[in-house]
């Protein structure tokens, strides 16, 4: 009530239309958190604990871990859970919800865009099934906001999740959007915060730059997917041109710059480690989970042979790089694996 608290209350009012302009949301429907891992908890454990009985909960077998984790917690509360087997390709089809889902089923959620191998989903599609048959839809959207078009509205979705730091804001800092009259419990209690759903005192310097930075990126999305696209042609053309015997993981429309390579034989840590050394920072799977070097659960569920499997590195591309940048990867690469690999001399 006082003068001084104005101007900070003021910045995250504006902050809360910035966010919700960027996704054809209404202020009202944003809520902010610590980020994508809690927006996904509270999407999943909130619509399953509303629920005067236990629903079932659908999501994919290929899901970020903060929404497996966040359904296997349920799980040992009795809380029955069905996950979806994407195709080879990556994508869990209209087609293969339509054959899983049931009356029973309290939320479905499936993710915008893989973390892993990128590539995106039929999201529109997925939610009209999901609330055909009396369903919430969900969907972590932490590897698209910022980087593709998402208008919540269009894509009828009843929540969104995602995370400043993907589209180059502060770490610790994300946002839930909440369909206006989306039954769900409080994620944290104890304040009037957030409209009494997520009680804290907010992180206001956080959630300011977030909204800076989607902002920015939401403008400039056609020129960065344009130079991303183009510095992703480059990588592989002269993998290519090496001869290499890879694949990139995942078939269709991918978000632009993530690139999940797999090399025949070969063997990803080492790949890593040698990389690092070279000044080339790449991960062995989701870049989340970097420490871990065992096989992705991901290239699990599109069945990739083990023969590449273990040979996979995750490239994660922005829009500073320069085409110098993957160039030296590319040659990078061939430097360590040559010897091996190379089809011909």
């Amino acid at each position: 009530m006082y003068s001084f608290a104005r101007r900070p209350k003021e910045a995250l009012k504006e902050a809360r239309e910035i966010i919700a302009g960027c996704i054809g949301a209404s202020p009202e429907e944003i809520y902010f958190t610590s980020g994508g891992t809690e927006s996904d908890n509270w999407a999943i454990k909130g619509t399953a604990f509303s629920g005067r009985e236990r629903g079932r909960t659908v999501t994919s077998a290929f899901e970020h871990h903060a929404i497996l984790s966040s359904c296997r917690a349920i799980e040992k509360l009795g809380y029955p859970v069905l996950y979806l087997p994407p195709d080879d390709d990556g994508i869990i089809s209209a087609d293969c919800l339509e054959n899983f889902i049931t009356k029973d089923t309290r939320t479905v959620s499936v993710m915008y865009a893989n973390n892993e191998i990128g590539t995106i989903q039929p999201i529109g599609k997925l939610a009209e099934i999901a609330h055909r048959n009396g369903a919430l839809f969900h969907t972590d959207a932490v590897q698209a906001v910022g980087h593709v078009e998402v208008d919540v509205k269009k894509l009828s979705v009843d929540m969104l999740s995602a995370s400043a730091h993907k589209f180059n804001g502060p770490k610790g800092v994300g946002f839930l959007y909440l369909r206006k009259g989306t039954d769900i419990c409080p994620y944290v209690d104890g304040g009037a915060q957030e409209g009494k759903y997520r009680a804290s005192t907010e992180n206001i310097a956080g959630i300011v730059g977030m909204a800076v930075a989607l902002k920015r990126s939401c403008e400039e999305i056609e020129v960065r997917k344009a130079h991303l696209q183009h510095l992703e042609y480059i990588l592989l053309d002269r993998l290519n041109q090496y001869g290499f015997d890879y694949r990139r993981n995942g078939k269709g429309e991918h978000i632009p710059g993530n690139l999940s390579l797999s090399f025949k034989n070969a063997d990803g840590e080492a790949l890593l480690h040698r990389l690092d050394l070279m000044g080339v920072s790449v991960s062995t799977g989701s870049a989340c989970n970097s420490k871990s070097t065992e096989l992705s659960h991901v290239l699990t569920a599109i069945h990739l042979p083990l023969e590449y499997a273990y040979g996979t590195i995750r490239v994660s591309l922005g829009y500073e790089n320069t085409e110098e940048e993957v160039v030296y990867i590319a040659d990078c690469i061939r430097k360590i694996l040559a010897p091996k690999l190379m089809k011909r001399s």
